[in-house]
């Protein structure tokens, strides 16, 4: 079972200003597609991976064939990160969170500012190319980061939200301006969705 290029979950222009709608086009059309297409390529070499689910491939890299664990890991993660990242993002979102997603950050973190001001520092300092996520780890959360398409199911934590920090995410808008970049995608972040996936984590 081949993997699937799913459409955005909005129009393309649905975040501006703070993401622009060419970006938007060749994020989804072109580098979220490749990866799609690469992984697929990758799974075609081993039948005995099809109809895995991706999460199931993803947290175990080690059981994954040495001629393809490289591919699996780099577009496998590219397409999942991806699939999230559309997700946690919706036309006039914003704000804060509420519920039980806003007292385990207040919990975490102290205070909901503490942890925005926590996770845009753990983004803007990541080196070159890579993603910013808030994952539950153990009773509690935590702010980490991994380079490139990795992901942090890979060492056992579960990411209810992500950010792209490639220059591709951000670049034809904010050229280098990354922590322009991060400061207004709190604009569309979709707490909602968040809270969905702290619940069911």
């Amino acid at each position: 079972m081949s993997f699937q290029l799913n459409p955005l979950p909005y129009a393309y222009d649905a975040l501006e200003p703070f993401i622009d709608t060419l970006t938007m086009q060749i994020h989804h059309d072109k580098h979220h597609a490749a990866y799609v297409t690469n992984l697929n390529a990758a799974l075609d070499k081993h039948p005995e991976l099809a109809g895995k689910p991706l999460e199931a491939l993803l947290v175990d890299l080690n059981a994954i064939p040495e001629d393809v664990r490289m591919a699996v890991r780099n577009h496998g993660g590219g397409t999942w990160n991806h699939e999230m990242f559309w997700q946690v993002m919706a036309p006039n979102a914003g704000g804060e969170p509420k519920d039980s997603l806003e007292k385990a950050i207040v919990s975490s973190f102290g205070t909901f500012s503490s942890f925005k001001s926590e996770f845009e520092k753990v983004a803007i300092s990541r080196f070159g190319s890579g993603w910013a996520w808030l994952v539950k780890k153990g009773s509690g959360l935590a702010i980490v980061s991994t380079a490139n398409q990795d992901n942090p199911i890979t060492n056992g934590l579960n990411p209810i939200l992500g950010l792209d920090v490639w220059e591709h995410a951000y670049y034809l808008k904010y050229q280098n301006r990354r922590a322009e970049y991060v400061s207004n995608w709190w604009n569309v972040v979709n707490w909602a969705e968040v809270t969905r996936r702290y619940s069911e984590k």
